[in-house]
């Protein structure tokens, strides 16, 4: 991408995030936007397809920046204390970001678009631990911290993240205790010790 198509871009995410602070998404016309940026409607479409491409491009660039942000993705399901620890900063380094991207009708998005970029980063890595059983897992420990993180960030938030990590201590000895992923994530472990050194 050249200079001039890189100022493009920019100027069309800033006005959409200009815009996207004031209103919901479904509000927010191409015309406005074409004003705002400023550019013509023709050069928004050489972008984006259409406001809502534009809108998931931008939710899928922050989500892998806080995921690039780990130190290993994977820790989700090897040390989750310290994966909710780096998370849990991660998401409060973008929260203004978030807070845009993630808003109105887009609220739920959050969740739904960190476990699908997390799975896919630990399946391409761990092909082996793709089974029903560490997808349920998985699942169940994006969404249900994502969800008790976010009702009470509020209210003693280092308190909540004890109690998640705890949680999801109990979840993985109970459920990824009887499979042969135990011994893969002692593997996992010694591997990210060793880099660490």
């Amino acid at each position: 991408m050249d200079l001039r198509q890189q100022r493009t871009r920019r100027n069309i995410v800033n006005a959409f995030l200009a815009l996207r602070s004031e209103k919901p998404l479904e509000k927010i016309t191409i015309r406005e936007l074409a004003e705002k940026a400023p550019i013509h409607k023709a050069t928004f479409y050489l972008h984006y397809h259409d406001i809502y491409e534009l809108s998931e491009s931008l939710e899928k660039e922050v989500i892998d920046d806080i995921l690039h942000g780990l130190s290993d993705p994977a820790m989700l399901l090897t040390d989750a204390d310290r994966f909710n620890e780096e998370l849990y900063c991660l998401l409060m380094a973008n929260e203004s970001l978030l807070s845009i991207l993630f808003s109105d009708s887009r609220s739920g998005m959050l969740a739904y678009r960190l476990e699908t970029c997390l799975k896919e980063y630990i399946f391409s890595r761990h092909e082996d631990w793709n089974c029903l059983e560490i997808n349920v897992i998985l699942t169940y420990l994006i969404h249900g911290a994502y969800v008790t993180y976010m009702q009470y960030r509020n209210t003693q938030p280092k308190e909540v993240l004890l109690m998640i990590n705890n949680m999801a201590a109990s979840v993985l000895r109970k459920y990824a205790g009887s499979t042969s992923f135990v011994s893969d994530v002692a593997l996992h472990k010694a591997y990210i010790s060793d880099l660490q050194k």
